[in-house]
C-alpha cells in the first residue's frame, strides 16, 4: 500500500470519527439542556396524521435532524393522543389529516383512539388539507367532533375498488413460462403471473372483502356524521364533491382556513376576547413529554414484539425494494428474552405482515410455543395484515385480536419458478448442463419442469399445506377438517375471521394488552409498562454498529435511507411490483411462499 493511500485512509477515518463525535456531543447537549417543553394551560396539541405509519419506529431526534428520517409511527401517534387525553394542561386536539397510506386496520385503530380521546370531554377537530381528499383521509377525520376542509379542496369519497394487474401476457411475449403452483382454491397469488384475468376464486374473495370493507367505510362515516347509512351511500355515489358541496351535504362542518379553525377552537375552549392567539404545541414538541410524567406506561412489564412486513429468515430489516421485514432470528431472539426475563409477565406479538417464508414463519411459531412453556401468555394483535405466514406465526397464541378490517387467514401455500427457455432462445443464449442426479438442477431457469418434477413439487406443496393446517388446528383447538374447509388460501377480514374462529376478539393493540394483563393475572388496578423487544435502533446505534444485529454502521445506514428515498420516488404501482419481484427472487432458488396474494391500501 502506497504512503498516499495510507494517508487518505487515515484522513477518512479521522473524518468519520469526528462526525460520530459531533453527533454524540449533540445528543449529550440535547439531553442535558433540551428538557421537556412547557405546555401552556388550555393549549391544543396539533398532530399530523398521514403516511404509511409503520407500527413502531425509534423516537430519534438525531435521525430526524441529520438524515431527515421521520420518527412518526402508529404507536407514537396513538401515544400522543393518549397523553393528550389525560394531560390536564391540554384543552383539545387538532389533527391535520393528509395522505393516509395505511391499510384499513390501522385506520380503524386511529378512529378508536379518537373515540377514546372524546370520552374525556375535550374537543378533537380534523383539518383536511389535501387538494383531493381521498377515502382514507376522510374516514379517519369523520371520527372527530368537527371536520373542516380547505376551501379549494375536493372530497373524493368515491368508494372502494379492486384493480389487479396480470403479467401473463407480457411474460408470453418475452418467452417466459411461469411454472407456479398452489394449494387451495383461493391461494391466488401466483395467478397474476399464470393467468390473464380474475379466476372465480380470486373474484369471490376480493368481492367479499371489498363488500365488508365498504360497509364499514359507509357505517363509520354514518356514525361520525350522524347520518343514515343509506344517505352516506348516496353521497359516495355522487362524489367527488367540492368543499362547499361537502359542507351543504353535512360531511364537513366548514370550508375554512387554518386561522378560522384556530378561532373555532378558541371559542370552544372558552378563551377570553383578549386572548387573540390559540395556544398550540406541535406534535414534534409534545413527543418530548414522557408518558411516565403523566402516570402512563408504568407498572408490571409486558413485552411488545413487532413483526412487520415480509417474513424472512435472518435478521429483521429492509431492502431497496422492500419496506420493513420480519426476520425469524430477530423475533425468535426477542421471544426468548421475554421468556427468560422474570420481570416480564406476558407477551403481545404485534403482527402486520402479509406472510413470506414458511421456514421463517415456522421458526417464529416454535418460539411462541417456547414462551408459553414458561407459563407466560402470548396475545397476538393484528394490524392491517396478518395473513398466510402472518397468520402462521399467530396461530399458536393464547388469544388473537384483530381489527374488523384486518386482512387475515390466507392459509395456503404456493411456489415455483420462472422458466426462461423461450426468452433465452429468443436472444440466442444456450447452456451446457451436466447433471449428476435425476433431479439435479431442479430449479434451473433455463428449462421447464418435466411431468415427474412437476408432480414431485406439487406433492411438496401439499405436505407443507397439511402441516400449516395442522398447526392452525392445534393452535385454535379445532378439527383439521374444519380448518381445511375455511383455509384453501382464502383471505378474510377480521370480522369474517372472528365468525369462523380464526380470531378471538375485535380490537387493536390496546385491547390485546388488556387481555394479556388479564391472562397474566395482573391486578386490574395496576398499570402496565410496555417493553418493546428488540428496541428500535437509533441513528447513534446505526453509526457505531456492533451488537447482535449490526447493520453496517453509518455508510450502510445512509445507503438504506438513500435506497428508500429512491423507492419512494417511484410510482406506487412500480413500487408494489418491485417488492413482489424481490420476494419472488428469494423464492426462486427452491423456495415456497406463504403470502397474501394482494395488497389493500386506503385510497
Amino acid at each position: 500500500m502506497s504512503r498516499r493511500r495510507k494517508f487518505v485512509i487515515i484522513l477518512a477515518s479521522i473524518a468519520a470519527a469526528l462526525v460520530v463525535a459531533v453527533l454524540i456531543v449533540a445528543l449529550v447537549v440535547g439531553s442535558l439542556f433540551g428538557g421537556a417543553p412547557s405546555v401552556p394551560a388550555n393549549s391544543v396539541v396539533v398532530l399530523r396524521v398521514g403516511g404509511t405509519l409503520p407500527d413502531n419506529t425509534a423516537s430519534d431526534p438525531l435521525a430526524s435532524r441529520f438524515l431527515g428520517a421521520p420518527n412518526n409511527s402508529l404507536s407514537n401517534l396513538l401515544m400522543q393522543i393518549k397523553k393528550a387525553k389525560v394531560d390536564k394542561r391540554v384543552g383539545g386536539l387538532l389533527l391535520r389529516v393528509s395522505g393516509m397510506g395505511t391499510g384499513w386496520g390501522k385506520a380503524e385503530e386511529i378512529r378508536a383512539a379518537i373515540a377514546d380521546f372524546r370520552t374525556s370531554g375535550k374537543p378533537v377537530y380534523a383539518s383536511l388539507e389535501a387538494e383531493f381528499v381521498p377515502n382514507g383521509d376522510y374516514f379517519v377525520a369523520s371520527a372527530c367532533d368537527k371536520v373542516f376542509i380547505s376551501p379549494e379542496s375536493q372530497l373524493f369519497i368515491t368508494g372502494l375498488a379492486a384493480d389487479v394487474e396480470f403479467y401473463r401476457g407480457s411474460l408470453d411475449k418475452l418467452g417466459v413460462t411461469p411454472e407456479y403452483y398452489k394449494i387451495g382454491k383461493y391461494k391466488n397469488a401466483p395467478e397474476v403471473y399464470t393467468d390473464k384475468e380474475l379466476s372465480e376464486g380470486f373474484r369471490e374473495t376480493l368481492d367479499a372483502i371489498l363488500g365488508d370493507l365498504s360497509e364499514r367505510f359507509a357505517q363509520g362515516i354514518a356514525d361520525g356524521r350522524r347520518k343514515s347509512i343509506e344517505d352516506v351511500r348516496t353521497l359516495i355515489d355522487n362524489a367527488p364533491l367540492g368543499a362547499a358541496e361537502a359542507k351543504d351535504a353535512g360531511l364537513v362542518d366548514g370550508a375554512i382556513y387554518r386561522a378560522d379553525i384556530d378561532a373555532e377552537l378558541r371559542t370552544r375552549l372558552g378563551y377570553k376576547d383578549s386572548e387573540k392567539n390559540l395556544r398550540v404545541i406541535a406534535g414534534e414538541k409534545y413527543e418530548q413529554i414522557t408518558p411516565e410524567s403523566l402516570d402512563l406506561n408504568m407498572g408490571t412489564r409486558i413485552a411488545i414484539i413487532y413483526a412487520p412486513g415480509i417474513i424472512m429468515t435472518g435478521n429483521s430489516g429492509g431492502g431497496p425494494f422492500q419496506d420493513e421485514s420480519t426476520g425469524s432470528d430477530t423475533i425468535a431472539r426477542a421471544l426468548r428474552r421475554a421468556a427468560d426475563d422474570e420481570s416480564i409477565k406476558a407477551v403481545v406479538l404485534r403482527v402486520d405482515s402479509p406472510g413470506g417464508s414458511p421456514v421463517a414463519s415456522d421458526i417464529i411459531h416454535n418460539a411462541v410455543a417456547r414462551v408459553q412453556e414458561k407459563k407466560k401468555p402470548v396475545v397476538v394483535s393484528m394490524g392491517d395484515y396478518a395473513a398466510s405466514g402472518g397468520y402462521y406465526i399467530s396461530a399458536n397464541a393464547d388469544r388473537i385480536v384483530a381489527e374488523p378490517s384486518t386482512i387475515t387467514g390466507s392459509i395456503g401455500i404456493y411456489g415455483g419458478k420462472f422458466a426462461l427457455k423461450g426468452f433465452y432462445d429468443w436472444i440466442g443464449v444456450t447452456h451446457g448442463f451436466i447433471p449428476k442426479g435425476r433431479n439435479a438442477g431442479f430449479f434451473r431457469e433455463s428449462e421447464v419442469w418435466t411431468e415427474s418434477q412437476r408432480t414431485e413439487f406439487e406433492q411438496l406443496l401439499a405436505r407443507s399445506y397439511q402441516s400449516f393446517v395442522q398447526k392452525v388446528a392445534t393452535g385454535r383447538k379445532r378439527d383439521p377438517e374444519y380448518i381445511n374447509s375455511i383455509a384453501q388460501g382464502r383471505a378474510w377480514t377480521g370480522t369474517q375471521a372472528k365468525e369462523r374462529g380464526l380470531v378471538d376478539e375485535l380490537g387493536g393493540l390496546e385491547r390485546a394488552i388488556e387481555i394479556a394483563k388479564e391472562l397474566a393475572r395482573i391486578p386490574k388496578e395496576e398499570g402496565v409498562r410496555r417493553v418493546v423487544l428488540p428496541a428500535p435502533r437509533t441513528l447513534l446505534e446505526e453509526l457505531l454498529g456492533g451488537g447482535e444485529e449490526d447493520n453496517g454502521g453509518y455508510a450502510a445506514a445512509k445507503a438504506r435511507r438513500e435506497q428508500q428515498a429512491m423507492l419512494d420516488a417511484l410510482p406506487e404501482g412500480m413500487r408494489r411490483t418491485l417488492r413482489r419481484a424481490a420476494m419472488i427472487e428469494r423464492a426462486q432458488e427452491g423456495g415456497t411462499l406463504l403470502m397474501l396474494p394482494y395488497e389493500l391500501k386506503i385510497k
